[in-house]
């Protein structure tokens, strides 16, 4: 079939052709903003799942549900060794502009303006023994208004963001609407950023203010938040995005295909389930590759049979090899031990089930490995803090990566 026309998309955060099963995600964040919008209390929200269920596109479209109701917003994506004072300005600095038009008093502007720009250019402290910020931590905004003196500069993160995010609540109540930040790969914040912003979102849920922060992570991001606040439970709105059920699996496929005026036979949507394990992201790979190699409608099992090793072969490189060389040859051991003890074996010693995703017990590694636990510790926090890994509760960790396990035992040794 014409490849030109090929409708399916498995692009890192791009947006798919049809956006299949999370209608119930954007219900509920449309109802957030309607509450809000009539002064009714709500919770921050945060979506979490693994990589490749799609959460940054669901981020984006949320994005999309806001602006549609005229609200201000900004997105920002959180890296382990950047503060959070550089993005939050930028996105802040966005989501004001974006509101400013419809503002009767340009002086409130400005005064807001200059609050941001005292926020942003308040250095972060030095770092241990003296070392300066990083040139990245002392960015100058683009901001006309000179900075303002004595509100969200005293240089303590969770102060600041506190004054500076309930400042930002008030120029958007000033028009009768409201500011959403977004923060992706939250997980990836420090400590101390992560303890502010839920100061922050607790002060604003006391108040009533019309800001929200939506936020996407890891599975183990509820652990992060909680670590930094006790609170942190009752006060964000928890998410789990999943890989999709075989109704919205095959709605992500076929409802391109239609308005291609292509179809699928049955057979061959089985077996695209059956290789994508419904993660919306292996979904648009196996639907772009099978596309590619069917001959005509309508698309059978015997075409996708062909396209997957093609399939296969660009997610052996892009999704889970470009991830594999990242890790040192004592994170690739303790990766391939947890990839070993996803196979469950029956009476006879053979596998009969594969729990590619499932958490392992981290005794039951250094088991495996012939190793005491405390030696395979540096292994484990460096896999976990180069994502590859998560820790979802005590005593077990887990692939970040759909069907990684499966793709480790593809590799040699």
């Amino acid at each position: 079939m014409d490849p030109v026309r090929n409708p399916y998309a498995p692009g890192a955060g791009q947006r798919p052709p049809e956006l299949a099963g999370r209608g119930r995600e954007l219900d509920v964040f449309d109802i957030v903003l309607e509450r809000i919008a009539r002064g009714r209390p709500e919770r921050s929200l945060m979506l979490t799942g693994l990589r490749g269920v799609g959460k940054t596109v669901l981020l984006n479209t949320l994005r999309s549900q806001a602006i549609n109701r005229l609200w201000g917003s900004g997105k920002i994506e959180a890296r382990p060794d950047q503060s959070l004072r550089r993005p939050v300005a930028a996105a802040l600095h966005m989501a004001v502009r974006e509101l400013a038009p419809r503002h009767r008093a340009p002086d409130r502007i400005d005064a807001f303006l200059g609050v941001l720009k005292a926020f942003a250019q308040r250095s972060a402290p030095a770092g241990r023994g003296g070392a300066a910020p990083k040139l990245r931590d002392r960015w100058q905004p683009g901001i006309d208004v000179p900075a303002a003196s004595g509100r969200a500069d005293s240089g303590d993160i969770e102060i600041d963001l506190v004054e500076l995010l309930t400042d930002a609540a008030a120029v958007a109540s000033d028009v009768g609407t409201g500011i959403a930040v977004f923060i992706d790969e939250m997980q990836d914040l420090g400590p101390e950023d992560v303890s502010a912003l839920c100061a922050a979102c607790h002060e604003l849920s006391q108040l009533g203010a019309p800001l929200i922060v939506v936020g996407a992570g890891l599975p183990h991001l509820p652990a992060v938040l909680s670590a930094a606040k006790s609170y942190s439970e009752r006060l964000f709105r928890y998410q789990r995005i999943d890989r999709l059920d075989r109704i919205a699996a095959d709605q992500a496929l076929c409802a391109p295909a239609e308005r291609e005026e292509v179809e699928y036979e049955q057979k061959a949507l089985d077996l695209l389930y059956e290789k994508s394990g419904g993660y919306p992201y292996f979904v648009q790979a196996y639907g772009k590759a099978t596309w590619d190699h069917a001959p005509r409608s309508p698309i059978t099992a015997a075409d996708v049979r062909v396209a997957a090793p093609e399939a296969e072969a660009e997610l052996a490189v892009g999704f889970f090899g470009s991830r594999f060389e990242r890790a040192t040859p004592a994170e690739r051991e303790y990766m391939r031990a947890m990839a070993t003890l996803s196979l469950v074996e029956g009476e006879s010693g053979a596998p009969v089930r594969d729990d590619m995703d499932a958490a392992v017990p981290t005794a039951e590694i250094a088991r495996a490995l012939g190793r005491k636990p405390a030696s395979l510790s540096p292994a484990r926090d460096a896999l976990i803090k180069k994502g590859l890994i998560y820790s979802g509760e005590r005593g077990t960790v887990a692939f970040t990566v759909p069907h990684f396990g499966r793709y480790l035992r593809t590799q040699p040794a």
